[in-house]
C-alpha cells in the first residue's frame, strides 16, 4: 500500500483499546459471570447475552470486537449466529462449548472461528484466544476501510478508463488496447495515466494488484475486424484480400 494510502486511513476514525468488546453468549448464567470475570481481568469490557436473540436484539453488538460464544443456544444456535456476523467486518469468535462433535468443531473453524475451546476454559487459552480474535478484528477493519477508499477510487473512473483497466490487467499492452479499442496508443497512454493517478497505483503490477482486490472482470477485449481477418489469414481459413 502507498503512503498516501496509509496516510488517508489513518486519518480517519480509529478504533482505540477501549472501545472493544468481548460478548459472553451463553445460556447459563454461571458460566456467563465466570467467562465475563475473565474478560474483565484481560481488560477488556464484556457484555453478556444469554440468547443469540438477545445479542442481535443489542444495538453495540456492532461494535467491533470478538464473541464468546457457546454451540447449544435456545432458539438460534451458535453456528447460526455465526454465519448471520460471518460479514460483518470487526467480529471475530472464539467458541466456548461443552459440544464435543468434532464435526461441529471443524464447521465451526472452516467457518472464521478464531479458536474452539472447551468448557471449563482454561483462563490463559481463554485470554490467548481473545486476543488473537481482537486482532483479527482489528486486521478486518482496517481492510473494509482500505476497501471502502478503494471502491470510491474506482467509482472515479470513466467508462473508457475502466475499459482500459480490464485490458490492463488482462496482460495486454498499450498497442493491443489501441488496437481493440479502435482508438490511439497516446490515447491509451493517456487514459491508463490517469487510472493510475485516480487509483493511486504506484507501478503496473500496483494496479493489477488493486484491480483484482476490486473485483475488477478480465476485459476479453475485442479485435478490431483488421486483426481479425490477419489471425485467420495467418491460419489459412480466408483467402487474401486482393491488392
Amino acid at each position: 500500500m502507498t503512503t498516501a494510502t496509509r496516510t488517508e486511513l489513518e486519518s480517519g476514525p480509529c478504533v482505540s483499546r477501549s472501545t472493544w468488546s468481548v460478548f459472553v453468549v451463553d445460556s447459563d448464567a454461571k458460566t456467563r459471570d465466570h467467562l465475563a470475570a475473565i474478560v474483565r481481568a484481560g481488560g477488556w469490557q464484556t457484555r453478556t447475552c444469554s440468547s443469540a436473540e438477545e445479542l442481535l436484539a443489542d444495538p453495540s453488538s456492532t461494535m467491533p470486537g470478538c464473541i464468546l460464544l457457546d454451540v447449544d443456544l435456545p432458539g438460534l444456535s451458535g453456528l447460526e449466529l455465526q454465519q448471520l456476523l460471518g460479514e460483518q467486518a470487526g467480529i471475530s469468535v472464539v467458541f466456548v462449548s461443552a459440544c464435543r462433535d468434532l464435526r461441529l468443531t471443524v464447521r465451526a473453524m472452516k467457518a472464521g472461528a478464531v479458536n474452539f475451546l472447551a468448557k471449563p476454559a482454561n483462563p490463559e487459552a481463554l485470554l490467548s484466544a481473545i486476543s488473537e480474535a481482537l486482532e483479527r478484528s482489528r486486521v478486518s477493519l482496517r481492510r473494509d476501510a482500505e476497501d471502502r477508499v478503494l471502491r470510491d477510487r474506482f467509482a472515479a473512473l470513466s467508462a473508457r478508463e475502466l475499459e482500459v483497466l480490464k485490458l490492463v490487467i488482462s496482460g495486454r499492452l498499450n498497442r493491443q488496447i489501441a488496437d481493440e479499442l479502435g482508438i490511439a496508443q497516446i490515447t491509451v497512454k493517456v487514459h491508463r495515466g490517469r487510472v493510475m493517478r485516480k487509483l493511486r497505483a504506484t507501478s503496473l503490477a500496483d494496479l493489477v494488484r488493486l484491480g483484482t482486490r476490486l473485483g475488477v472482470a478480465v476485459q476479453e477485449g475485442r479485435r478490431s475486424a483488421r486483426a481479425k481477418i490477419a489471425e485467420e489469414q495467418s491460419r489459412g481459413r480466408v483467402c487474401a484480400q486482393p491488392a
